[in-house]
């Protein structure tokens, strides 16, 4: 089983598939790794021999930001937008839509999918006795 940045990949997935699995790596990203470490992207993971886990290991973990190391940077930047007392750090803190969408309607994942209108969280009527 290849297990590359703490991550189990899925077994019977072609390996450009199964290296987006990792946060931080795209299809693109994932195409460019395997061209780099001369995998051959058709593969299954459960196909790969163990030179060629650890060579996509190391690539990935030199070269590429990828799951905990990652993550911790983007709740960095999102606590610094809120110190710096920014437009887009305030939205992240009322957990609003930050990028110019409008939040009448449409930003319902966001919001955490809250439907507030009138026939919305409605209990069913009592049955007939």
């Amino acid at each position: 089983m290849a297990r590359i940045a703490g991550v189990n990949l899925p077994k019977n997935k072609r390996v450009e598939i199964g290296l987006t699995y990792l946060y931080g790596i795209g299809l693109p990203l994932s195409q460019k790794i395997l061209s780099d470490t001369k995998v051959d992207p058709n593969i299954r993971t459960e196909d790969l021999t163990e030179e060629q886990v650890a060579r996509l290991r190391e690539v990935i973990e030199r070269q590429y930001k990828v799951e905990g190391e990652l993550r911790r940077e983007v709740l960095l930047n999102i606590k610094r937008l809120k110190e710096i007392g920014s437009y887009r750090g305030s939205r992240h803190a009322k957990h609003l839509p930050a990028r110019g969408q409008r939040s009448k309607t449409n930003s319902r994942t966001v919001r955490g999918n809250v439907r507030r209108t009138m026939g919305s969280g409605r209990k069913p009527p009592a049955q007939k006795t």
